[in-house]
């Protein structure tokens, strides 16, 4: 007796990626899954952060308070590390684009937007100074020279490596979206 919602092989509809008609356009939504890799280095360090607030435990059982204050702060600093990591990317709502980086957010709204293309040119791999050749969704802003800002999206970050497929309804979804609300809805 096949039990599917215990298997990982069972094929995702993209129908599940379309928001839903009850669905708040106003929240601030993801237009992807988070990738492998971003969910993979979140979990090591939240299993590292598992670690440390064992070893504050330890601590605060064997030794001083102080110290294990210490540990757990370290402990807690690693997750929101982690959390933060997880929150990365770009984000979409009716009132524009959100791009959050790990130390910074910015958002443009639609009114602002130019226009947003696809383009290949040389990215960042997994944000390290190594570029390769891929893909980026750039954003370029009214009022503004018409160089693009950072890319919203690329082919090589940890939620696109190797999911090319991916890449492409993500931007498409953003693009429909400022399709969408630069008209006025």
């Amino acid at each position: 007796m096949p039990l599917p919602f215990l298997t990982a092989d069972r094929a995702f509809d993209t129908a599940d990626d379309v928001a839903l008609p009850y669905d708040d356009r106003d929240q601030w939504r993801r237009p992807y899954r988070p990738g492998p890799w971003r969910v993979g280095a979140s979990a090591l360090l939240l299993l590292l952060a598992s670690f440390v607030l064992f070893a504050a435990v330890i601590i605060a059982a064997t030794g001083g308070p102080s110290s294990a204050g210490v540990v757990f702060g370290i402990a807690v600093v690693v997750i929101l590390c982690a959390l933060r990591m997880l929150r990365m990317g770009a984000w979409v709502s009716a009132h524009g684009v959100r791009q959050v980086a790990f130390f910074t957010t910015r958002t443009v709204a639609w009114q602002q937007v130019a226009s947003l293309r696809t383009v290949q040119q040389p990215v960042r791999w997994l944000g390290l100074p190594r570029t390769v050749q891929g893909q980026a969704l750039l954003l370029v802003r009214q009022g503004r020279s018409t160089e693009p800002m950072a890319p919203l999206l690329t082919t090589h970050t940890s939620d696109f490596l190797a999911r090319d497929g991916a890449f492409n309804r993500a931007a498409d979804a953003v693009e429909a979206w400022a399709d969408e609300y630069r008209r006025g809805r």
